[in-house]
């Protein structure tokens, strides 16, 4: 027995040599395929299955650890992406996707069956409840996976900014506002330094983190800040992209717990943004100093990221930053953005420059026909 998955045509085939057992159709991962551990992503290549889980289980178990804590039926509330039924776990016999068994990568069922035949997962490969419950008893451990990568260019991504691009803040400037009026204005000299592009931004990121270290409270104030400060025009042309299928990303150097609730307000599911930690009590813990967009050049190598795990047929970016303009060499479309603050080296660099948001669907339409 041997099982060949294709990312393209979200189905699973089960063969004994060349003659095909059964045929099922799954959902990879919603951010496409890659190796990173948390990324969403599906690896591809080689694998084995390395351990059943769920015998004798009913239909609709869930698991949580590998282990049954519950049933899901059919009408129960969708939330949550839930393991379901069966488990096949997968070990990579490849070395760039070595890494699976301690990523978790799964074949399990779902209780998102709608979403069945288009990617949806946290990375794994989702069957039906019914489709996984066969294909388990069906398939012996030690069967041989293979995924095959994408080929298929399909859909079109827009990235964003976040900063003074959908809302009208530097949520850095707003968290040093909390402290005080002479932080604010060390942290505002700082931001523009590096947004200007006059000091390097992987200097500028640790020399505001110590001067601010900022609780949790103050980070849900700046959080509710973010909301009540979206630019105009936002939620019109997110919702044009949408309705044209397009994939919405923000890509910022701000904090991810202060942009996601923001996130959520526009009805944007991904967000690529700086990590930031605190203790139980609430006090500052650290950020994450290793990501990418704490430094120049970061922002560029999230879009690569991106493009390599969805194969799109178009990208764009839109921002007002000088580490913005920097992905511009790997978009089809950058738009630098000034509605809020109109930056020169921006503006001088930039190819299409606008001040409203709606000037960009149009910019956005023409530079599609090109293609």
């Amino acid at each position: 027995m041997n099982i060949h998955i294709s990312i393209d045509d979200q189905w699973l085939t089960l063969l004994d040599g060349d003659e095909v057992i059964r045929e099922y159709p799954i959902s990879s991962g919603i951010k496409g395929v890659g190796f990173v551990k948390d990324s969403y992503r599906t690896p591809t290549g080689h694998f084995r299955i390395c351990e059943k889980i769920g015998y004798e289980q009913p239909l609709g178990t869930i698991f949580q650890k590998r282990e049954p804590t519950g049933i899901w039926q059919p009408g129960d509330s969708t939330d949550g992406d839930l393991i379901t039924s069966r488990i096949l776990r997968l070990d990579g016999m490849d070395a760039q996707n070595k890494n699976t068994l301690d990523r978790c990568i799964y074949l399990h069922g779902t209780n998102q069956e709608e979403l069945i035949g288009v990617p949806a997962s946290h990375g794994c490969i989702r069957l039906s409840n019914i489709d996984i419950m066969e294909l388990f008893d069906l398939t012996p451990i030690d069967t041989v996976v293979f995924i095959e990568p994408p080929t298929r260019k399909r859909g079109k991504i827009a990235f964003f900014d976040c900063d003074s691009t959908l809302s009208t803040i530097e949520g850095i400037d707003e968290l040093a506002r909390e402290r005080g009026a002479a932080i604010f204005e060390q942290i505002v000299e700082l931001t523009h330094a590096g947004m200007n592009g006059s000091i390097p931004l992987h200097e500028v990121f640790p020399r505001r983190m110590d001067i601010l270290k900022p609780d949790r409270g103050t980070c849900e104030t700046v959080a509710q800040r973010y909301m009540d400060t979206i630019v105009s025009g936002v939620r019109e042309t997110l919702q044009a992209l949408r309705d044209e299928n397009w994939t919405i990303v923000i890509i910022s150097g701000g904090f991810a717990p202060l942009i996601e609730p923001l996130a959520r307000e526009l009805g944007i599911g991904f967000v690529e943004a700086v990590p930031l930690y605190h203790n139980q009590n609430g006090d500052y813990a650290g950020y994450g100093a290793d990501y990418p967009t704490t430094r120049n050049g970061g922002k560029p190598q999230i879009i690569r990221e991106w493009k390599e795990a969805m194969l799109p047929k178009f990208t764009m970016m839109v921002g007002d930053g000088i580490s913005d303009w920097e992905t511009h060499e790997d978009v089809d479309l950058f738009v630098g953005f000034g509605g809020v603050v109109a930056r020169d080296a921006v503006k001088q660099k930039s190819a299409h420059f606008i001040e409203s948001f709606t000037d960009l669907l149009p910019l956005a339409k023409n530079a599609l026909k090109k293609i």
